[in-house]
């Protein structure tokens, strides 16, 4: 599903701005942040075949989609903790992270982070590859390895090129 399309999650709504390290108060240790006091709580863990039914990772999608960078990492994050015990599901999830934080280092002005964050990730992203095939969680993992490795390796001043997660629907 191309972003433009559409939502995966439609029925979260995205929060009233992008945080930005430096610039944003912090979502949630700051009291003007946008998630300030609303409380953490646990996703569920749902099997990685069980993925059109896991709200929190498609809302990671649509705000990795979307340009909330810190924001998808966030939501993905909560389900990599629950996840640990399904080793290829915990590494995906972690690649995942791991590229969204590379593009926010791009809003950062620090390439060297863009660099490592880009490779750790999409290392991660091609070891599940080799466990589980090409597609893993609606992702086409190939695809989307080789082009987040372009999009990092293009000395990028914007984010916006980064590759969009399309899902198999």
């Amino acid at each position: 599903m191309e972003p433009a399309a559409g939502r995966f999650a439609p029925q979260l709504p995205f929060p009233p701005y992008a945080y930005l390290p430096g610039r944003d108060p912090h979502p949630t240790g700051d009291p003007r942040g946008h998630s300030f006091g609303l409380g953490e709580r646990p996703p569920p863990w749902l099997a990685p075949e069980r993925w059109r039914e896991n709200a929190d990772y498609l809302f990671g999608c649509d705000l990795y989609n979307f340009g909330f960078l810190w924001e998808a990492h966030e939501a993905w994050e909560g389900l990599w903790h629950v996840s640990k015990h399904e080793r290829d599901q915990a590494e995906f999830l972690q690649g995942l992270i791991q590229c969204a934080a590379a593009s926010l280092k791009v809003r950062m002005q620090q390439p060297r982070g863009l660099a490592r964050l880009a490779e750790f990730g999409t290392g991660r992203l091609e070891l599940v590859q080799r466990h589980r095939g090409p597609f893993y969680m609606g992702l086409e993992l190939p695809g989307f390895v080789r082009d987040f490795r372009a999009f990092a390796a293009s000395s990028p001043q914007t984010p916006d090129a980064r590759p969009r997660i399309e899902l198999e629907v």
